[in-house]
C-alpha cells in the first residue's frame, strides 16, 4: 500500500484561525492513524498579502498544540523546500508544459481590459461574468493573437499571465471522501490564472504541482476550497497525473456560537472569545485573544476541536491526542457546519485542570501570582491549588477568583450580612478570634475543633454561624472549605479579620 502523506498548507497572510487549526489537527490525526507523514508546507505565493511574523505564528501555534510535522521548513525533509517562494522556478516549468500541450495559454490583458470585458458581459445580462471559454477569443491572448504578435509582446516585455484553458463542454467528476460524488460542468468554470505577471504561481498551480511532487495521498482542507476542486482535478488530468491524484476531503465550516454563519475574527472580538490559538496583535495594534493566553491547556483545545465536525460514534468525549489518532476516520466527519460552543471548550479545560497533579501547576500559579503582585512560595502555591483547583476553569482563576486569600476584605456580601450577621454571634466570634491568635500555624482540623468547642459553650450549632464567619474572613458568601482557608491565612491573620468585621459591620438584634 502507498504510504499516507498529508499536508497542512497555510498562507502566512495573518494569524492561524481556529478553523485552520482544526484542519491541521484532522490532517495530523489521519496521518498518525495510518502511520503516515504529516507535512507543513507554507504557501506564500501571494506576496502582496504576506504579513510579517505570520509564518512564525503558524509554527508556534502548531508546536504549542503538539501538532509536530514530520516535514516542514524548520524540520526539512526529502521533498523540500517546504516554502513555495523557494520553489518558484519549479512551477514555471510545469506551467509552460501546459502551454506547450495546448492546455494553457498566455494572456496579455490589463486589469482595465478585463474589467471592461466584465462590464460588457453584465450589460448583456450575464449574471457571473468571467474570463472563460466563451470570452477568451475576444481577449488579448495567445489564442486570439498570431504567433508573431505573441512573440513581439513577449520581446517588448509586455506583462502577461498564464491561464488554464478550461474545456467548453465537459463533465468534471470526482469523489469527495466526506461529501460523495461531485459533478461540475466545465462551462461554469473560468480560465483561472496559473502564473501571475510577477512570475509567481497562484495557489491553484502551486498546490497541484507540490502535492504531486511531494507524493501527497490525501488533501484534507476546508470546504471553502470545494469550488476550486474541479479545476484542481482538471489540472491533474491535464498533466497526466490522474493515477496518482490524491483523494479529496472537504471539511465543514466552523460556525458562530449561534450557528448563523462562519466564525470570524470579528465574532471573536465582538463576543470576547478566542478564535486564534495564540494571542495576535495586528498591524493596527488591535489585540485578538488567544486560547493559550486565556488559560486553555493545549490538550483541552485539541480535544475540543476534534469534536467540532467529527464524532467517535460513542458517547465518549474525553480523549488524549494519541487516543484520537487511534480512532479518527474521515467517514465520521459531518457534512454540515459545526457550532463553536465556547462553554464546551471551558468544560474541557476544567476537566484537564482537575486531572493534573497539583505539583504540575505550581510554577504557573507562582508566575500568575507574581504578575498580580502576589508573593507565593512553592508551599503556599500548593495550598492555593489545593483550595481552588476544583472550583475554577482556568489556572489564573485560582488567583483572580480568591483575592481574599492574599488581601483583607474591605467589602462584605450585603445579602449574607443582612441574613446572618446578628448580635448572638458576637461573643462566640470574639472568643474564636482570641483562640486563633494563640495558634498561628493552625491546621484545618484544629480550626474546626476549636470553633466547635467554643460554639458548644454557647449551645450554638456550627451551621448557624458558618456563612457569617466566612463573610468576616473573605467578604464573600461562598468559597472553598473555610477551615482550609483559615489554615492558609494563619491564626493571627484570621483573628484580625474577624475583629475587623466585628468592628465594621452593623449588628442586627
Amino acid at each position: 500500500m502507498t504510504k499516507v502523506r498529508v499536508r497542512f498548507a497555510p498562507s502566512p497572510t495573518g494569524p492561524l484561525h481556529i478553523g485552520g487549526v482544526r484542519t491541521a489537527l484532522y490532517n495530523y490525526l489521519f496521518a498518525k492513524k495510518h502511520k503516515g507523514d504529516f507535512i507543513l508546507r507554507i504557501e506564500d505565493t501571494d506576496q502582496a498579502r504576506l504579513v510579517q511574523g505570520a509564518e512564525d505564528y503558524i509554527m508556534k501555534s502548531l508546536a504549542w498544540l503538539g501538532l509536530n510535522p514530520d516535514e516542514s521548513p524548520e524540520v526539512g525533509g526529502p521533498f523540500g523546500p517546504y516554502r513555495q517562494s523557494d520553489r518558484k522556478d519549479t512551477y514555471a516549468k510545469y506551467a509552460w508544459q501546459l502551454v506547450d500541450d495546448g492546455k494553457a495559454y498566455i494572456a496579455f490583458d490589463t486589469p482595465e481590459e478585463i474589467e471592461e470585458m466584465k462590464v460588457k458581459m453584465t450589460e448583456a445580462g450575464v449574471v457571473q461574468p468571467q474570463y472563460n471559454a466563451v470570452m477568451r477569443h475576444r481577449m488579448k491572448n495567445s489564442l486570439s493573437l498570431s504567433q508573431d504578435q505573441v512573440d513581439e509582446l513577449i520581446e517588448n516585455k509586455v506583462p502577461f499571465v498564464i491561464r488554464i484553458k478550461m474545456p467548453a463542454k465537459e463533465d468534471i467528476r470526482f469523489v469527495d471522501l466526506i461529501r460523495g460524488t461531485v459533478l461540475v460542468h466545465s462551462s461554469t468554470l473560468d480560465d483561472k490564472v496559473l502564473i501571475k505577471s510577477d512570475g509567481m504561481p497562484t495557489y491553484h498551480l502551486a498546490n497541484i504541482v507540490d502535492d504531486h511532487l511531494m507524493e501527497i495521498t490525501h488533501v484534507i482542507r476546508g470546504e471553502e476550497w470545494l469550488p476550486s476542486a474541479p479545476l484542481h482535478v482538471y489540472l491533474y488530468q491535464s498533466f497526466g497525473w490522474e493515477s496518482t491524484m490524491p483523494s479529496f476531503a472537504h471539511l465543514p465550516l466552523i460556525l458562530k456560537p449561534d450557528g448563523k454563519g462562519k466564525l470570524s475574527k470579528r465574532d471573536g472580538k465582538k463576543q470576547g472569545i478566542p478564535v486564534f490559538p495564540l494571542e495576535y496583535v495586528d498591524e493596527d495594534q488591535e489585540t485578538y485573544k488567544g486560547f493559550r493566553e486565556e488559560g486553555y491547556f493545549p490538550e483541552s483545545v485539541v480535544n475540543f476541536l476534534s469534536l467540532l465536525g467529527w464524532n467517535p460514534g460513542t458517547e465518549q468525549e474525553l480523549f488524549t491526542i494519541d487516543e484520537l489518532a487511534e480512532i479518527f476516520s474521515l467517514e465520521r466527519i459531518i457534512k454540515g457546519g459545526a457550532r463553536f460552543d465556547i462553554d464546551k471548550a471551558k468544560w474541557f479545560n476544567q476537566h484537564y485542570l482537575r486531572k493534573k497533579e497539583n505539583s504540575e501547576l505550581v510554577d504557573e500559579v507562582m508566575k500568575i501570582a507574581a504578575s498580580r503582585n502576589v508573593e507565593l512560595n512553592e508551599q503556599r502555591a500548593l495550598q492555593v491549588i489545593n483550595l481552588m483547583k476544583e472550583r475554577v476553569t482556568f489556572i489564573h482563576e485560582m488567583i483572580d477568583n480568591a483575592p481574599y486569600l492574599f488581601n483583607k476584605p474591605t467589602e462584605f456580601d450585603p445579602q449574607v450580612v443582612n441574613k446572618k450577621w446578628s448580635a448572638e454571634i458576637i461573643n462566640p466570634f470574639q472568643k474564636y478570634a482570641e483562640a486563633l491568635k494563640e495558634n498561628e500555624n493552625i491546621s484545618p482540623e484544629q480550626a474546626k475543633n476549636s470553633l466547635e468547642e467554643i460554639l458548644g459553650e454557647f449551645q450554638m450549632p456550627i451551621g448557624k454561624v458558618m456563612q457569617a464567619l466566612r463573610v468576616s474572613l473573605s467578604g464573600q458568601g461562598g468559597g472553598p472549605d473555610l477551615m482550609e482557608v483559615i489554615s492558609f491565612l494563619g491564626g493571627s491573620e484570621a483573628s484580625e479579620r474577624i475583629d475587623y468585621a466585628l468592628n465594621q459591620l452593623p449588628i442586627k438584634s
